[in-house]
């Protein structure tokens, strides 16, 4: 890689470069002086080179390095040579080689930086993510990021040799409903107007299936304005897909293809395809999630048809008031303390649990708090069907169906690290099909889509469109990796029709269809072949093959939980004059001072 500073990076020099003269350029990573002789190592994203600094070669470059500290910037020329035997280090590609420096060149100096550039350093994540700069240069997060790219890479390799486009759409586009919020720009040119930023390129990526572009796909930008977890950000990219002429079998296929060369070639593991798939029924059934983790077993079990007939009050009731009692098996949990059974009820209770029953299978059958509202053959059957073990912990939810699934959902995940069952070095990956099309609101009283307006019913659900609705499919998959949604898409509706009585079922009306889909349902009626696609999260996929808690890990430079930038200082004020150029006041209760 050779520059105008360099010749090689301080990555790629080996014992084959012996009586080379080289020039490298870097940040200075350590500096030692030994009796004279000082050494340094310099730094790049490529690796990291001994520099030896002897007054007998050059005493100029020596009396520079006695003045060298952490992270200042230097360039060199010097001889490349072997390194004495005792003093190899095999842990490193230049660990054979130093460099004996001819002629050094301070190119900036670096103040102390406020932690050390070294993996091994306690440090606040904020303090990371105000010195986002020094926290990069991190071997770390350098592995991350190039991780990153590497995936990329792979990816868009893998689906231009399937004849993918890759089309870029627009980042100023329409709000339009039935998503999380938008970010809105105001329009200076069109008064009172606002450009939304692009949730996702649903709409474009139709728009260009209907436009006979047939394979589209792109690395794209989206943006949300909701609340922040470990797993979202204001901004995140998504490796955005849209096939023509298809159904769900072709663009699930596309997706393991993806997938699998991603891990082939990033992580050098071979996932096999097709990947298993569960029907959303199954998934919710088995393990109360539409994104299980299937590296370890304990499934939920549904014990209402004995619960109902049991004189335990509470699990009655709640079959007579349309719940259920579902539960799971605890392999080994008799062990646990009755203060470590009822510390599990904490792990249910943020999901709407209202108590968490149990009981410990022992050789001669259940005992525990709740056993004595069973009779004998009520307990066999109960035991049955848990397929409990002896030494099992039984964990029992009696609530609504979505209050039951949740809550062991929770519980099954806690227990499941808890007990060692889940396999870390494991790769389970698995579709999720079948989704309702629409949920209800209670609150609201409305129905609303699952995933969004523009995903088709399943057409042996259609005739049930208006008359059962809450009964009608999805043709809609999620690709859960380790019990996390890497993404997810559909089978569009490409008859216009058929989406404008999707709208209606959403409540809405014919106008406003115009008004905020109006573009869509024009190009509907130009010849709209049958399309589907899919978007990974492409921040999760990498979070999940490094290993990483969080995808700021994965990102160059992302926002904190309150959505800033604690670098640059973003969001921030600004001037009257900008404002009035949007045509904009503030309340006064928004203003603040900077």
């Amino acid at each position: 890689m050779q520059t105008a500073y360099r010749t090689h990076t301080c990555g790629e020099l080996t014992a084959d470069h012996a009586g080379a003269t080289v020039h490298l350029a870097g940040w200075v990573d350590s500096a030692r002086d030994h009796g004279g002789v000082i050494f340094i190592d310099l730094r790049d994203r490529f690796g990291r080179t001994q520099c030896v600094f002897n007054p007998d070669t050059s005493a100029e470059a020596h009396a520079l390095a006695e003045t060298l500290h952490g992270e200042d910037v230097l360039a060199l020329e010097g001889e490349v040579r072997p390194r004495p035997a005792e003093a190899v280090n095999p842990k490193i590609p230049t660990g054979a080689i130093e460099v004996h420096v001819a002629q050094a060149t301070l190119l900036a100096h670096s103040e102390v930086p406020p932690f050390e550039v070294a993996d091994d350093v306690e440090v606040g994540e904020n303090v990371r993510l105000r010195y986002r700069y020094i926290d990069l240069r991190r071997p770390a997060m350098q592995r991350n990021l190039l991780t990153r790219a590497a995936i990329v890479r792979v990816m868009r390799q893998t689906l231009e040799a399937e004849g993918f486009i890759d089309i870029e759409t627009p980042l100023l586009t329409k709000s339009t409903p039935e998503g999380a919020r938008d970010f809105l720009v105001p329009s200076r040119i069109n008064p009172g107007r606002f450009y939304a930023l692009p949730q996702s390129p649903q709409l474009f990526k139709q728009i260009l299936m209907i436009a006979g572009y047939d394979r589209y796909y792109q690395i794209a930008k989206c943006l949300r304005d909701e609340d922040l977890r470990a797993d979202r950000q204001p901004e995140f990219t998504q490796l955005d897909v849209e096939m023509a002429f298809v159904a769900e079998d072709d663009v699930m296929a596309a997706t393991e293809r993806v997938v699998a060369a991603v891990f082939r070639q990033v992580a050098g593991r071979e996932v096999p395809t097709p990947f298993p798939r569960l029907t959303y029924a199954e998934a919710m059934r088995d393990y109360g999630t539409d994104k299980p983790d299937r590296r370890f077993g304990m499934l939920l079990k549904d014990v209402s048809e004995v619960a109902k007939a049991c004189e335990f009050r509470i699990f009655r009731e709640a079959v007579e008031k349309g719940g259920q009692v579902r539960g799971l098996a605890a392999p080994g949990g008799k062990a646990f303390s009755r203060k470590e059974i009822d510390d599990l009820a904490a792990h249910a209770a943020p999901f709407g649990a209202k108590g968490l029953a149990w009981l410990k299978c022992e050789a001669e059958g259940l005992a525990g708090p709740i056993a004595k509202f069973f009779n004998e053959g009520q307990l066999r059957d109960l035991r049955e069907a848990m397929g409990a073990a002896e030494g099992d912990l039984l964990l029992f939810v009696a609530d609504r169906p979505a209050v039951v699934a949740a809550s062991l959902d929770a519980l099954r995940a806690h227990l499941g690290r808890r007990l060692g069952l889940v396999p870390e070095d494991e790769v389970n990956l698995c579709w999720v099909t079948e989704f309702p099309l629409l949920e209800w609101d209670e609150e609201t009283k409305r129905h609303y889509s699952m995933h969004h307006p523009f995903t088709s019913p399943r057409p042996e659900d259609m005739d049930r469109l208006e008359s059962d609705p809450g009964s009608v499919r999805a043709r809609a998959y999620d690709l859960v990796l380790n019990g996390v949604e890497l993404g997810g898409g559909s089978v569009r509706i490409h008859r216009p029709d058929v989406q404008e009585r999707v709208f209606r079922l959403l409540g809405i009306g014919e106008e406003e269809a115009r008004q905020k889909f109006g573009f869509l349902l024009e190009a509907l009626r130009y010849g709209a072949p049958p399309h589907g696609g899919i978007a990974l999260g492409l921040d999760r996929f990498v979070r999940l093959m490094i290993g990483a808690d969080s995808i700021r890990e994965t990102m160059a430079f992302p926002k904190t939980q309150r959505a800033q930038c604690l670098m640059t200082g973003a969001p921030g004020p600004v001037d009257d004059d900008q404002l009035a150029e949007l045509h904009i006041r503030l309340r006064p209760e928004a203003m603040q001072e900077e």
